[in-house]
C-alpha cells in the first residue's frame, strides 16, 4: 500500500521470501528514508520499484493509523538479518555482509557464524568514500564479491548511498548468482554488538533514535532525528 508516497510491499516475515528465483533488491524504510526520498527522486524511484518493508516503530504506528485494518509488522535490517541468514542455510545460499566498519563487519560475521555454524559466510569493509566510489574502490568491492559467489547480499553503507549502489551494480549482482540484496544500514553495529539495541521497551515507545543518540552522543545524530521529524509532513 501507498504510505507517504512509497510503495510498501513487503507487509509480513514470510514475504521476505516471496519471488525467490529472481534478483531482489530489498529496502527497509524507516522515517529517515522517507524524508531522504521526498528530497531525491532517483531514491523514490528506487525504493517504488523494488521491495519495501516498514522499519521503526514510529512508522509502523502511523502506517496503522492509516490502514487500521492492515496486520502489518515492522521488519527492521536489524531483525531480518537473521531471518534471511536462516533461509540462506537452510538452501545452502553464501551469504556476504559488505559495508560496515571493520571491526563491526568482522563481529557480525563472528555473531552469525556463532548462531548458524554450518553458514557460508564472508564480508568485507571497503575504505571510506562518499558515493559514487571510485573506480579502483568498486572494483575491489565487486572481486571480494566474486570471489565468494554468495546469493545473499547485505550492504550496510547507510540509506541512500546502500540503494544507489544496489541499483548500480544491479547487471553485476544477477550476473554473480545473488538472489536478494538488502540495504541494511547499521545492521552489523547491532548483530555484532558494537552498539546493543535499545531495550525492548524503547523499541515499542519508538525512542530508537534516542537509544542511539545516547550510545554514540553525536551532532549528526540529533540532525537526523530532526530531519525524521518531517515524516508528518508527508503522511
Amino acid at each position: 500500500m501507498l504510505f507517504c508516497g512509497i510503495n510498501i510491499n513487503v507487509t509480513q516475515r514470510e514475504e521476505l521470501f516471496k519471488e525467490a528465483d529472481k534478483f531482489r533488491h530489498l529496502i527497509p524504510v524507516n522515517a529517515e528514508g522517507i524524508v531522504q526520498a521526498h528530497s531525491n527522486s532517483r531514491l523514490m524511484q528506487i525504493l517504488n520499484s523494488n521491495y519495501t518493508t516498514i522499519d521503526g516503530q514510529i512508522p509502523l504506528w502511523l502506517y496503522r493509523f492509516k490502514y487500521p485494518k492492515s496486520s502489518i509488522v515492522k521488519l527492521s535490517g536489524s531483525d531480518i538479518i537473521y531471518d534471511l541468514s536462516e533461509w540462506a542455510l537452510s538452501n545452502g545460499y553464501r551469504v556476504f555482509l559488505l559495508g560496515g566498519k571493520k571491526e563491526s563487519n568482522d563481529g557480525a560475521l563472528k555473531r552469525l557464524k556463532d548462531l548458524y555454524p554450518n553458514i557460508e559466510i564472508e564480508g568485507y569493509s571497503p575504505v571510506y568514500e562518499p558515493y559514487p566510489f571510485s573506480e579502483k574502490n568498486n572494483s575491489r568491492i565487486r572481486e571480494k564479491i566474486l570471489s565468494f559467489h554468495p546469493q545473499l547480499l547485505f550492504v550496510g553503507f547507510g540509506m541512500g548511498k546502500q540503494e544507489f549502489w544496489i541499483d548500480d551494480n544491479r547487471c553485476f549482482l544477477e550476473d554473480a548468482g545473488v538472489k536478494c540484496a538488502v540495504g541494511c544500514g547499521g545492521t552489523f553495529e547491532f548483530v555484532s554488538g558494537q552498539i546493543k539495541r535499545a531495550p525492548f521497551w524503547m523499541q515499542r515507545l519508538g525512542m530508537e533514535s534516542i537509544w542511539r543518540l545516547l550510545c554514540e552522543p553525536r551532532m549528526f545524530r540529533v540532525k537526523r532525528i530532526l530531519l525524521s521529524f518531517k515524516i508528518f509532513k508527508y503522511l
